[in-house]
């Protein structure tokens, strides 16, 4: 956990202006489907900064920020898969090659996407669709 949350500037400065708006859309793409507990805390070593989307202590995803990269992290349990491959027809090739290139863990499949715009915003809200139904209209 983070003692100070880093400001809007803060994440612009390392992400980018680029990354910075479409770590801005991402949350506001999940926030307009999902009312979750949002929680800052540091990146561990490969990042700076982790913002996780949590309710009824389950992870939702995590959104991680660092000099210049932004990373979006699902956690697929066994379910999750299985229903992510009756969806998988719906999915951009490149959101599928990411997906199968992700190590599968006792606890599921961690899969972390580095989105650089919007184009696959559309897939990533299928996918947690997937791990939670949305709870705001």
């Amino acid at each position: 956990m983070l003692v100070e949350t880093p400001s809007r500037a803060t994440l612009t400065e390392l992400l980018g202006p680029s990354l910075g708006n479409v770590w801005e859309a991402l949350c506001a793409a999940i926030e307009e489907r999902y009312e979750m507990e949002c929680l800052w805390s540091t990146g561990g070593k490969h990042w700076t900064y982790e913002y996780k989307y949590r309710r009824g202590g389950k992870t939702l995803c995590c959104l991680y920020a660092a000099k210049d990269r932004l990373g979006f992290m699902v956690i697929f349990g066994k379910e999750e898969r299985r229903r992510l491959e009756e969806i998988r027809p719906a999915l951009s090739d490149s959101v599928c090659r990411v997906y199968d290139a992700a190590q599968t863990y006792r606890d599921g499949k961690w899969v972390m996407f580095q989105p650089v715009d919007r184009s696959e915003f559309e897939d990533y809200l299928r996918l947690l669709a997937l791990k939670r139904k949305p709870n705001r209209s």
